[in-house]
């Protein structure tokens, strides 16, 4: 059938048939502008996840703490570093811009953006 929609009429004509079909394309069209939209916004969003765990100090066991990065589609994001120790644990933040930060990085911050822009 022409008509998808319960309860709606086939076309009696080929005006009806083309008001139809206009209308779709008008449909589509706006579909296709918001799926361009969505598409760009989520170039924000972070796609790219990775977390390393590692033992900083000899006297704490385990790996208790961990280096996570999370990115965007342009490798910009954030990495955030938690150092457990015996009485507190300490957690850092630095800004990533497509793949680099101004501020100095550990080892295991830089392969958590490393393993991150690789996935």
């Amino acid at each position: 059938m022409f008509f998808n929609k319960k309860n709606q009429e086939q076309p009696k004509n080929f005006e009806e048939i083309v008001k139809h079909l206009k209308e779709n394309e008008e449909k589509l069209e706006k579909i296709s502008q918001d799926l361009a939209k969505m598409k760009k916004a989520s170039e924000f969003f972070v796609q790219k996840f990775s977390m390393v765990r590692f033992n900083p100090f000899e006297d704490v066991g385990g790996d208790h703490s961990f280096s996570m990065a999370l990115l965007n589609n342009e490798n910009s994001g954030i990495v955030i570093t938690s150092l457990f120790l015996r009485k507190e644990n300490r957690v850092y933040g630095k800004p990533i811009e497509k793949g680099q930060s101004k501020y100095l990085l550990s080892d295991e911050e830089k392969k958590a953006i490393e393993e991150a822009i690789n996935k």
